[in-house]
């Protein structure tokens, strides 16, 4: 019992010490075109913007509004990453060539895409497990409820905010915390 005891520690105090220092985007990706994305130094010092996205959903016109912020803010620090995710409804189909050909025709998106991936369950990829387990305002932790949640990352790569699939992303609250997030300078 002692053992266990001590083990369930370890695990808590390993947990605790990557929460205080390592960054909410330390993780590995495939890209779109099958490319492995180390997320913690391909965006080091930016601010992100995570969705997960889906071609047939009828949040689908968000894409235009996400690719809208990707033109604005590209050049002040912002990445908009999109990872597809099939789990609602199949509304994510396609494959990988198929939803870059409409991502680009349909909404001329030039952010970057991700592999599809399950952003729920336990399939759930370890970068979703980690930002719906992060305590965040205003929706606070847990599951994913649709096509297009949101979280906002620092550019010290901590989750600052995470925002409703309907919240879109010209929304006036999402915006100003975007633009703080923005203002505030890169970590040296």
């Amino acid at each position: 019992m002692r053992t266990a005891g001590f083990a369930l520690m370890c695990v808590v105090a390993a947990v605790w010490a990557r929460s205080a220092t390592a960054s909410d985007i330390d993780f590995k990706m495939k890209s779109l075109d099958g490319r492995e994305v180390d997320l913690a130094e391909k965006y080091q010092g930016r601010v992100l913007l995570v969705v997960n996205v889906a071609s047939k959903c009828g949040l689908t016109p968000q894409y235009a509004e996400l690719q809208s912020l990707h033109a604005k803010y590209a050049a002040q620090g912002l990445g908009v990453l999109g990872f597809p995710c099939n789990q609602f409804l199949q509304q994510e189909p396609g494959s990988a060539a198929e939803i870059r050909q409409f991502c680009t025709t349909r909404y001329g998106v030039q952010f970057d895409l991700f592999e599809k991936i399950e952003v729920n369950g336990d399939g759930a990829c370890a970068l979703y497990k980690h930002l719906t387990a992060v305590p965040t305002q205003p929706k606070g932790p847990g599951p994913i409820s649709w096509n297009f949640e949101k979280f906002l990352i620092g550019r010290d790569g901590k989750v600052l905010a995470r925002f409703a699939p309907r919240t879109k992303p010209t929304d006036p609250e999402l915006v100003k915390a975007l633009e703080a997030a923005l203002a505030k300078p890169a970590a040296k």
